[in-house]
């Protein structure tokens, strides 16, 4: 016979999940209602309207995609891409090389503008692949959870896309809810996250907002989304204030996320993010002192997500096990080409507080300096 169920409790410090706010937990216990029920409608509306404000667009098509961040990526790209389209897939990190391996796998003509992991973007060299090789679709990540960067001037590079034809899908997962995200006064034409990051909701829900002219590209189809989950159009229809049956939504995950956004909204997106800002630099100061440097540079680096550079003279895996099983305390590694060579540590929504990153560094000066 299974025991109770009763996981380790854990200060959620990596990449995601982050922690969430007991209000959060309370809101998921609220008894179940059907998915189609006017209830449950309103609460989809509700989600609706708060998911306009953190994302800073009046779009009408914005909801949230069932599952995590990568099935509102697969929604971006297989509502847009047919086959034969041309993509250009700015590479700069993992996630960055996921996009640009989605984009193949719906039939794209892929083009990879690649930097080093550390680094951005140039809205330049954008500009010029695309004059040189127009493309129907870019994407981009602006906050590349492999690596800790910010990838700044999103505005000038959907300038750019607009003036050679092409439509921009931002990568917001790390970002959304942490750092600003201004899908309207940047010009982005289609932007998604996902719950369980900088929002601190719970996983199985990734928010999505599609523009004008994306949604023009979408009607222009010859053939329909490849995925019928994922078909942006009828799941809109599902999100309605009349709602055509699509799935059965996660309702109890749609609670955990009505509240989770509440809550990001009661505090203000301004103040959220400078808080964000706050205790990233006591973090990397804290670093420093560990004599950890990081990985990226102080322009680019990304107030969610903190890659220390690791010196080494020691085996990282080892003490992130004893920093999970002594300290209770979850960081991730690197992978690809960082893999053994930092440590990605998360300062999202509900695990950026001052006094998380207090415990952290002393965590860590108890495992480093003995």
């Amino acid at each position: 016979m299974s025991v109770d169920l009763n996981p380790t409790p854990r200060l959620l410090l990596g990449p995601g999940p982050s922690l969430v706010h007991p209000r959060v937990l309370r809101a998921m216990a609220t008894p179940l209602v059907g998915h189609l029920d006017p209830d449950f409608v309103a609460i989809l509306s509700d989600i609706r309207r708060m998911l306009r404000l953190v994302f800073r667009t009046e779009n009408e098509l914005t909801l949230a995609v069932s599952g995590t961040g990568t099935a509102a990526m697969e929604a971006a790209l297989g509502n847009l891409i047919e086959p034969g389209d041309r993509m250009l897939a700015c590479v700069q990190g993992y996630f960055g090389d996921r996009l640009a391996e989605m984009g193949r796998r719906y039939g794209a003509d892929v083009e990879r503008l690649e930097v080093p992991w550390g680094a951005a973007q140039d809205p330049a060299a954008i500009e010029a692949a695309l004059a040189r090789r127009p493309a129907k679709v870019v994407t981009l990540v602006h906050a590349e959870t492999s690596t800790g960067v910010h990838q700044p001037e999103v505005a000038a590079i959907a300038n750019a896309c607009h003036r050679h034809g092409a439509l921009l899908v931002l990568d917001a997962v790390t970002s959304l809810g942490g750092v600003p995200v201004e899908v309207d006064a940047w010009g982005v034409d289609v932007a998604y996250g996902a719950a369980q990051k900088s929002l601190s909701g719970p996983p199985g829900l990734s928010p999505i907002t599609v523009g004008e002219r994306a949604r023009q590209a979408i009607a222009r189809r010859t053939t329909l989304p490849p995925v019928f989950y994922f078909d942006l159009e009828l799941l809109g229809r599902y999100w309605s204030d009349a709602p055509t049956y699509h799935h059965t939504a996660p309702i109890s995950t749609a609670y955990g996320l009505r509240e989770a956004l509440r809550l990001a909204l009661e505090e203000g997106l301004e103040t959220r993010w400078a808080r964000h800002a706050r205790n990233a630099a006591r973090l990397w100061d804290g670093l420093a002192r560990l004599d950890l440097p990081l990985l990226v540079a102080p322009h680019l680096r990304l107030a969610t997500l903190t890659t220390p550079r690791l010196p080494g003279s020691f085996d990282e895996a080892a003490l992130r096990k004893r920093l999970l099983l002594d300290y209770r305390i979850e960081i991730a590694g690197g992978f690809g080409p960082l893999a053994g060579k930092v440590w990605r540590i998360g300062l999202m929504g509900e695990s950026s507080r001052p006094e998380h990153v207090l415990t952290l560094l002393a965590a860590l000066e108890e495992l480093l300096r003995g």
